[in-house]
């Protein structure tokens, strides 16, 4: 009896995987990480060494408030900037007081020394680069979720921390970078537990604002249970209402809309170690050519590889539950003739 439902399933698989390709885009077709319409100027320029481009983009997150793009622009120029930093020591040189280039310089400081063994140590000597950053703008949260961050590096008290929560919240009582900041504190792997990891995203996507990525928060927190492991035992039901709240919210956005494409490949990831198949593709096709390198590289070298192979991979387990004699429409099996 095994050896039939093994036949079935291969057979299954092979009818019914090269149809589940429709409405994804091709390997070849998807990128990692990609740059929206505006960082991508910006990146470009960096790379030839000028930082002109990215003071203005900064500049106008800054002036018309756009906290959540000047947070994701903010970390994508620091990332850039870790192996190519020309054009960044040239816009320091140039304007040290910038509340832009102080934001990126502090970014870039707190990534270069988060993987040394002596990363602690280390970035205490960060803290007054991400001072200067927070008085640049007094209304920007951004330097406050790079504090909480800072603050987690080098093992912050909860006392210190709620201090830098409460500014980074007084700031903008709903920006996603500072509730992920928290939620990481929270987590069992640093100073909380998975039960306060959870309660804490729950709570913050309750009183998120509609469409907010913060909704999406608690998948975070199944992310966290599900790959780091512990003692506390979280009830499968969670899990999956933290997935379906993240369904919901993806929901709100286009197809292949870059903006959410973090939160969709790591729902995508929970939803595969929950075995939620047939969610995992329909994640899979609105995420189209997004992939993005978090959650991917916390279990590969290669995440875009990764990606890619889990992708064909639900795609097999979904055609494996397709039988191989669909009913038509009048209740018996289809015929060669039927349409």
């Amino acid at each position: 009896m095994a050896l039939l439902r093994a036949f079935i399933r291969t057979a299954r698989m092979v009818k019914n995987t090269s149809r589940l390709a429709a409405g994804l885009p091709a390997d070849d077709e998807v990128l990692l990480d990609a740059p929206d319409e505006r960082l991508a100027p910006a990146l470009v320029a960096a790379a030839r060494g000028e930082y002109d481009i990215a003071a203005k983009l900064l500049a106008a997150t800054r002036e018309a408030a756009e906290w959540e793009n000047r947070d994701r622009y903010a970390r994508r120029l620091a990332a850039f900037a870790r192996t190519r930093d020309e054009w960044l020591q040239t816009w320091q040189s140039e304007s040290p007081h910038d509340p832009d280039a102080l934001l990126v310089k502090a970014e870039l400081a707190v990534r270069r020394w988060w993987e040394s063994p002596a990363r602690a140590e280390l970035l205490r000597e960060v803290g007054p680069l991400i001072a200067a950053a927070a008085e640049g703008d007094p209304r920007d949260p951004v330097p406050w979720r790079i504090a909480l961050d800072h603050a987690r590096g080098t093992n912050a008290g909860h006392t210190e921390f709620e201090k830098l929560w409460a500014e980074a919240v007084r700031r903008s009582p709903h920006h996603y970078g500072c509730h992920v900041a928290a939620l990481k504190y929270l987590s069992a792997a640093w100073y909380g537990s998975h039960r306060e990891c959870f309660d804490f995203a729950e709570r913050a996507a309750q009183d998120a604002l509609p469409g907010s990525l913060v909704q999406a928060l608690p998948v975070r927190a199944a992310f966290a249970y599900l790959t780091e492991g512990g003692r506390a035992v979280i009830p499968r039901e969670r899990l999956d209402e933290a997935a379906d709240l993240a369904i919901a919210v993806s929901a709100a956005y286009a197809p292949a809309d870059p903006w959410p494409a973090e939160v969709r490949n790591l729902l995508t990831y929970v939803l595969i170690r929950l075995e939620r198949w047939q969610d995992a593709l329909d994640q899979l096709r609105l995420i189209g050519p997004y992939a993005t390198s978090f959650p991917w590289d916390r279990v590969s070298d290669d995440p875009l590889g990764q990606f890619l192979e889990l992708r064909d991979g639900v795609r097999l387990e979904v055609a494996s539950t397709i039988p191989l004699h669909p009913r038509s429409e009048h209740g018996g099996r289809a015929r060669s003739g039927d349409h």
